[in-house]
């Protein structure tokens, strides 16, 4: 079927017509970045309630909010932020609490966590 006697096919395959696609798809893409960081940003100084519920909004495009609590810290995952002293040898090296959550955007790590970790007393 012809559109103003043009073939839809033709369209498609036109580089003008990929050109704009191209730049469209990476100014949507920009600006989910924008957004995404506008995000993390505020929920950095959000009451509880609005944090719970702006993670829901961007877990639900892919973007994961980050809770390291009770995992074996790792500098390469975490940002250490303070230590906890212990007695308990099984804690060393435990991350004890999550102070700011870390984001990561399908796997691809946007912030890490800030981390109390657990040390020898």
């Amino acid at each position: 079927m012809s559109v103003n006697g043009t073939d839809p096919t033709d369209l498609a395959s036109d580089d003008g017509v990929e050109t704009i696609a191209d730049e469209l798809l990476d100014q949507a893409l920009a600006e989910r970045r924008a957004l995404v960081q506008l995000c993390m940003y505020a929920l950095d100084r959000a009451s509880a309630g609005v944090v719970a519920r702006i993670e829901e909004g961007l877990s639900s495009i892919g973007v994961v909010a980050l809770r390291a609590d009770g995992e074996r810290f790792d500098p390469s995952q975490h940002e250490a932020g303070g230590t906890v002293p212990t007695d308990d040898k099984a804690l060393l090296g435990l991350v004890a609490e999550t102070e700011v959550p870390g984001f990561c955007d399908r796997g691809r790590l946007l912030r890490a966590p800030i981390v109390t970790v657990y040390t020898a007393r």
